[in-house]
């Protein structure tokens, strides 16, 4: 994770949206074995976008299964902006086990002890 998940939620429902970016490595270097890498948007709704801004962190790997949007608006210039993001459906922990352990939170939970399932799969 490139940031650390913002919250908003929208005016008309108020509904919780969750959004983060992530840094993914492309698999093959363009020359002279240099990395390069992609980052990508994801907005997490609901249950989803608050397991996200409860227990994701920058600098963690996490792994998002969701699909691919596009949308456009006008900025304040008049312009149009073509955004193409991850709205995330599913969230995992992607580092190792013994990498996991929160320690901002008033005790230490360890992976066993967090609500996986009820919380990570959206109903989107």
């Amino acid at each position: 994770m490139t940031r650390d998940v913002e919250v908003r939620y929208t005016q008309t429902n108020n509904t919780l949206v969750a959004s983060f970016s992530l840094a993914v490595n492309r698999r093959f270097a363009k020359k002279d074995d240099e990395k390069q890498a992609d980052f990508i948007n994801v907005v997490a709704w609901e249950k989803v976008g608050e397991f996200c801004s409860k227990y994701f962190k920058k600098g963690q790997q996490v792994a998002v299964v969701g699909r691919l949007q596009g949308r456009k608006y006008e900025d304040k210039d008049g312009k149009t902006v073509f955004v193409t993001e991850v709205i995330a459906e599913e969230v995992y922990f992607a580092d190792k086990k013994q990498d996991n352990l929160f320690t901002e939170q008033p005790q230490q939970q360890n992976m066993d002890e967090l609500p996986f399932w009820e919380v990570i799969k959206g109903g989107n």
